[in-house]
């Protein structure tokens, strides 16, 4: 281990606590708008990003309206809320590169971790890894397949676990802990 995050500086402790805890915060408005916007099942998934049945718009002058009743039921339904390709290329401008930053932050808390080599190199490949089979599976689901929306699910919740993971350990090691003595 690089730094022992257990016997450092009450400030530098209290530092990274409030790092992991705004973390969680955005990690939790983010699950949030998952919720509200594409959903955590494959088929919700697939609904926000797979290409739409018409994948060029009519243009104006050749618009056709139809007219059909509806029940009262019918005006409540929500549409599923759609990613087209630029809305997706503008998220992954924007997403990649700050989970990049994350990913990096809470990697340099894994080196301050009393945790073996394997565990914390196998930590640090879900840190990174995770966001990136999230965006893939956006991708894929866009352009190849809706199967593929399973991987953006993965990929989520793979965040989520990364950082609990590196939550509960900090929080633990850095104010639950009993501190070793140096023999």
């Amino acid at each position: 281990m690089l730094y022992d995050l257990s016997r450092a500086d009450v400030r530098v402790k209290w530092l990274v606590t409030c790092l992991l805890l705004t973390f969680g915060l955005a990690y939790g408005f983010g699950g949030w708008m998952v919720a509200l916007y594409a959903g955590f099942s494959p088929k919700s998934v697939a609904a926000t990003y797979a290409s739409s049945e018409m994948s060029m718009p009519m243009p104006p002058e050749s618009t056709v309206v139809v007219e059909h009743p509806m029940t009262m039921s019918q005006f409540a339904e929500v549409a599923p809320h759609q990613v087209d390709t630029a809305l997706l290329v503008q998220d992954t401008h924007v997403h990649v590169p700050m989970y990049g930053l994350i990913a990096a932050c809470l990697a340099v808390v894994v080196l301050g971790l009393r945790m073996s080599r394997r565990t914390g190199l196998a930590l640090v490949s879900l840190l990174f890894a995770a966001p990136w089979l999230d965006f893939l599976g956006m991708w894929l689901t866009k352009f190849l397949a809706a199967g593929f929306a399973w991987l953006t699910i993965l990929g989520g919740w793979a965040m989520a676990a990364g950082l609990m993971i590196v939550t509960v350990a900090a929080l633990w090691q850095m104010w639950l802990m009993k501190e070793r003595t140096a023999t």
